[in-house]
């Protein structure tokens, strides 16, 4: 019976002669990781991505181009993988959990190519630095997408934080209230107004109240931000009052250059509610 010899054997055709071999002691390789959170993702689930993954890699070595991951032969494999980390860093796995997927792929070929290869010293190496390489640089393209991900998911979730700790309040038809309490920053500042323009947009209110009377201080970045947003709210055909501004405050935007034109203020939040209602042509009556 003849034998195959070892300069037909590659790393392409060692993976795909073995692929379900492979394919099954992947997945139990990830299923007994201690790392893998099965109370995430389920086994039918980690065996499907598995599969889909390993034809996509086959698929890329090919075609023979191995000597950058980033080139057109790996862009199946790589918008796959690309997907599974940022599926995965969403539902809260952790950056080695999720790069387990890759590199225990490495793990269990490693076998085959021994097998397949061992008795061509010098092909066996070349083979194996190549699957060293492959995995470690899919393994880095791992990193990066779970690492942006997780970065937009903070950031989505600080910017969420931020819009719940000032809330935008209706306090009378047509007539909106922003209390903000504690440091301004202009991050803070920035989406708090851009949230209110949205509101006076969607709930066609006349009035914006915005107190700063638990604020402390004030920049000139956000001093600029509030410029700004009284300017939209006019754009929008409505009107605004800000209140709450304490001496110090305002001796620090006198100081910055700050201009008050066109700009309505009361000292106290009741005033800029009695301001409001006036605008509306109502009135509250304070007699007991």
């Amino acid at each position: 019976m003849a034998t195959k010899s070892t300069d037909s054997f590659s790393l392409y055709s060692v993976t795909k002669d073995n692929k379900e071999q492979i394919l099954k002691n992947w997945v139990k390789t990830q299923l007994g990781a201690l790392s893998m959170r099965l109370d995430l993702i389920s086994a039918e689930q980690i065996e499907n991505e598995s599969r889909e993954f390993l034809i996509a890699f086959i698929e890329a070595l090919s075609l023979g181009k191995t000597e950058n991951v980033d080139q057109k032969s790996f862009d199946k494999a790589r918008t796959f993988l690309g997907n599974i980390s940022r599926s995965r860093a969403l539902k809260g796995f952790s950056p080695s959990e999720t790069a387990t997927f890759v590199f225990s792929l490495k793990e269990v070929t490693l076998p085959y190519l021994v097998k397949e290869l061992s008795s061509d010293p010098k092909l066996f190496l070349s083979e194996l630095t190549l699957l060293n390489d492959v995995i470690d640089k899919l393994g880095l393209y791992t990193f990066e997408v779970y690492s942006k991900s997780r970065e937009d998911v903070v950031s989505r979730q600080s910017r969420q934080i931020m819009e719940m700790a000032t809330p935008i309040i209706q306090i009378w038809d047509s007539i909106l209230a922003v209390p903000l309490i504690g440091t301004l920053d202009s991050a803070r500042t920035q989406i708090v107004m851009e949230k209110l323009l949205e509101i006076i947009v969607e709930q066609k209110s006349k009035v914006a109240i915005i107190d700063i009377t638990g604020v402390p201080t004030v920049d000139t970045m956000v001093a600029q931000h509030l410029m700004k947003t009284v300017s939209a709210i006019k754009l929008l055909g409505s009107d605004s009052v800000i209140t709450g501004i304490s001496a110090p405050i305002a001796q620090t935007m006198v100081q910055m250059g700050v201009e008050f034109k066109g700009i309505t203020t009361r000292a106290i939040m009741a005033d800029g509610i009695r301001y409001a209602l006036e605008k509306l042509g109502k009135s509250i009556d304070t007699r007991k």
